[in-house]
């Protein structure tokens, strides 16, 4: 039975006095003013990374001076109010964008500010499909293991560059495009290109009027709408360090190692690249599991040798930045969730008794109804949900009955990527062979 939780603030999460044998936790929820404690056999925090805004007003001089108005991009709900004005926006994340972009409707000048660029992707891809059902296959997922980084660089670099050249609309960034997180954006070169959005470097200080940039330029401005990230935070866990430590480190980014019983689990406390719902719902399953013992977890040893070893492989293949520390791959990410809980596909097994349903699982999106084919929590409409799935994300766009149809897509993504696959293995070996 779920308990009546809307409009409730969780106060405490603790450790009971017998949590070394029982795994409960004392939990202390305020409703209208009024607590109430509980006692609880598992917790699931799914508070997500975006709970806390990030201000670094002590980076932007004179930003105290500043006479107009500081928000952060947490704060920002609607353009209305911002009618007429002049506004810079600090960040070109997701979130910097998006603000940008819809501002530029309403005010006079959105200045959009960035220290690196970003490298833009757009949500619609090739022939109008949305672009997770084109990329995050597990074909490309071995791609990527297979294609050198520097090639796949240059190749998304190229594709990215086709649509909008980055040099020459002020976005190009200084790192390359797997070494940092990219940002989605469907709006923003043509806001740039009708002069509604302007790119400028970092500000370096501000005027109680103005914007000062470090290119030197001087913009009078309104507004100032930072959008410069989060922070997380877990304050409802008493005992914080008993629980996590400085680091935050979990088991594959769901189980603290360092608790007696396994009752706690964190859902969507990572950056997938690709779609969050599906992961954190991966999650969950693994959590119950392991809640009803039905899943065990490694010793101590074995839990932090994996944490370890994931830290470093971000070290190497990332930049330096914080907010890339609990960055995965989709496809890689789901299956090694799915291998804890004995759900991921068996591709082998399909390929010799359903190859049809084989073919689709390799070459089509990867959807969370693969992980409902086999296992604990089998679905018997899965196989059927699974091919015929591209129908039902084409189904809303055909809108109008058209008497000529023309095939959607002559030259499929997966027979491009596999002849360029095989012409890269072709070249290898004639570099060997010479």
């Amino acid at each position: 039975m779920m308990l009546s939780h809307p409009q409730s603030k969780v106060c405490s999460v603790r450790k009971r006095s017998d949590f070394s044998c029982t795994g409960q936790w004392d939990v202390v929820v305020q409703t209208e003013g009024k607590q109430e404690s509980y006692v609880f056999d598992g917790i699931m925090v799914c508070s997500g990374l975006y709970t806390d805004p990030l201000l670094p007003l002590q980076d932007f001089p004179g930003i105290t001076s500043f006479k107009g108005q500081c928000i952060h991009s947490w704060e920002y709900k609607s353009p209305e109010k911002f009618q007429g004005k002049k506004i810079v926006v600090i960040g070109i994340g997701n979130s910097g964008v998006d603000v940008a972009s819809e501002l530029s409707h309403m005010a006079a000048q959105v200045f959009l500010s960035t220290r690196r660029g970003a490298w833009i992707w757009n949500r619609v891809w090739d022939y109008g499909m949305p672009i997770d059902t084109v990329l995050f296959t597990r074909f490309n997922a071995i791609l990527n293991k297979v294609y050198p980084t520097f090639l796949i660089n240059s190749l998304i670099e190229k594709k990215l560059n086709a649509r909008f050249n980055h040099d020459t609309y002020g976005l190009l960034p200084q790192h390359r495009f797997l070494s940092h997180q990219a940002t989605f954006s469907d709006d923003l070169p043509n806001h740039i290109i009708t002069g509604r959005v302007m790119i400028k470097p970092n500000v370096r200080k501000f005027t109680k009027t103005s914007a000062i940039f470090e290119d030197g330029t001087e913009e009078d401005v309104d507004v100032v709408v930072f959008a410069t990230g989060y922070t997380f935070s877990f304050p409802f866990l008493e005992n914080n360090s008993t629980v996590l430590d400085s680091q935050c480190s979990m088991f594959k980014f769901v189980f603290p190692p360092q608790l007696e019983k396994p009752t706690l689990a964190f859902i969507g406390i990572l950056q997938p690249v690709g779609a969050i719902m599906p992961v954190s719902e991966l999650q969950s399953r693994w959590a119950a599991r392991v809640f009803k013992g039905l899943n065990k977890l490694p010793s101590v040893s074995g839990m932090m040798a994996d944490i370890q070893k994931k830290r470093k492989k971000f070290a190497k293949e990332y930049r330096n930045n914080s907010r890339d520390t609990r960055r995965v791959q989709y496809v890689d990410y789901m299956d090694e969730i799915a291998s804890e809980i004995g759900v991921k596909p068996n591709l082998f097994s399909f390929f010799l008794w359903d190859p049809k349903l084989a073919l689709e699982i390799f070459f089509g999106p990867c959807t969370p109804y693969q992980y409902r084919l086999q296992g604990p929590g089998k679905w018997a409409g899965a196989r059927r949900t699974i091919l015929t799935q591209r129908e039902r994300i084409i189904k809303p766009l055909k809108t109008r009955t058209l008497t000529l149809v023309q095939p959607l897509n002559p030259v499929p993504f997966w027979l491009k990527s596999f002849c360029a696959a095989l012409l890269l293995f072709v070249l290898t070996l004639v570099i060997i062979k010479a």
